[in-house]
């Protein structure tokens, strides 16, 4: 078990690894809520947009642990390079094409079939971020800091998410296109940042060696549990427009406007727990343990919110609870293999996580079918059930 094979590099700092996760995650968000007005100019269904989310999903998934084997056995700062130059390229391709598609009215099929493939590329490219800043905290910080560094990483993504978001509203009024394009510089800006700032360190893995398998005892625990955060979390995303309209009987209008207030309220309660959980020196199985309990009352209170306000305070607490799970996923992982795997196992993480995703606002409409609160309570359940695990390992 790797528990502290990593020591910590003098010159090693979070801040090039943080920025990069803020500048990407600002640009994915940023997309996502351009996304519904492009659609309606396009003349594009629903579900021609969520076909494309859910493919660049599936690249994401499966190319993870690829992205990371190739950081273990090449240098994660080469690897993080690559994805990174490869995201920011595709990601202003995109932006290109939506922003000429919009110019010259294309045909919905042909408009669909760019937006999904150019979805498709920037999954092939991103999935190569996350996993590659996971091993290069796990390399360089001894297994005491991880869980902490994770948490500012976690932060800096739930700042990105905030951001993302107001700066469309800001700039959407002059036109669609420009704040795409602003938002694709800053990937360029995190490439540069990445190359100035970050270390050049050599491959854990000097020999080729066998990846850990999805079977390893070792990874089964953090496995389980970050797909259920992501599952957790993206029910709550898809679900909460509906909430709005169905049981606090709102307007289309004022439901967005709740809806998007409750998904601020919970990227500034990310970053909130995730900068505190810092300052803690739990072991990651305690944070879980807690951070999942913490995210099941605030689910299961969301089942009895009547007012906006209550929905807020509800999403604001669960997702406190989940900045504690989020990152401490990560840690628990890395502190399980050795330095040569974590590369392949950060990515396994981010796969996990991924599949959350795609699998999360399935299930959460079809349940949500049956009853409103139903989302809700069933992630109440399984977040208390990750407790209980996580409690059950910890004493073993």
């Amino acid at each position: 078990m790797n528990s502290d094979s990593a020591v910590k590099t003098p010159h090693f700092s979070l801040m090039p690894l943080m920025f990069q996760n803020f500048s990407c995650t600002l640009a994915i968000m940023a997309f996502v809520a351009l996304v519904g007005p492009v659609a309606s100019i396009l003349s594009l269904e629903a579900w021609h947009i969520g076909v494309a989310m859910t493919l660049g999903g599936f690249t994401w998934i499966f190319c993870a642990r690829w992205w990371g084997g190739l950081g273990d056995r090449h240098g994660r700062r080469r690897v993080m390079l690559l994805g990174l130059s490869g995201f920011t390229v595709s990601y202003f391709l995109l932006c290109l094409f939506i922003d000429l598609s919009l110019e010259w009215l294309l045909t919905p099929l042909l408009a669909f079939g760019g937006i999904a493939l150019g979805r498709v590329i920037i999954g092939v490219f991103y999935a190569a971020v996350p996993a590659s800043a996971a091993a290069m905290v796990a390399d360089n910080l001894p297994a005491n800091e991880r869980a902490g560094a994770m948490a500012m990483l976690g932060a800096a993504t739930g700042a990105g998410m905030v951001v993302g978001p107001g700066f469309v509203g800001l700039l959407a009024p002059y036109g669609l296109g420009l704040p795409m394009y602003i938002t694709a510089l800053l990937p360029l800006i995190a490439l540069c940042v990445v190359w100035w700032r970050l270390p050049d360190q050599p491959p854990r893995a000097t020999r080729a060696m066998p990846s850990p398998s999805l079977r390893d005892p070792r990874l089964r625990a953090p496995i389980v549990v970050a797909f259920v955060a992501a599952f957790s979390v993206s029910i709550a995303q898809v679900t909460v427009g509906f909430f709005a309209l169905d049981v606090l009987q709102l307007d289309a209008s004022a439901a967005a406007q709740v809806a998007g207030i409750a998904l601020t309220v919970v990227g500034v309660a990310l970053v909130l727990s995730q900068t505190l959980m810092r300052r803690l020196s739990w072991e990651p199985l305690n944070l879980i343990r807690v951070g999942a309990v913490i995210a099941a009352i605030g689910f299961a209170a969301t089942a009895l919110a009547a007012s906006d306000w209550a929905l807020w305070a509800c999403f604001g607490i669960a997702a406190a609870g989940m900045g504690w799970v989020y990152p401490s996923v990560s840690a628990l992982a890395a502190n399980a293999v050795e330095s040569s795997e974590q590369g392949v196992v950060a990515g396994t993480v981010s796969a996990a996580q991924g599949a959350g995703v795609i699998v999360g606002p399935l299930v959460g409409t079809l349940v949500y079918a049956l009853n409103a609160v139903v989302p809700y309570v069933l992630v109440a359940a399984m977040l208390l059930l990750v407790s209980a695990f996580a409690t059950r390992l910890a004493r073993v």
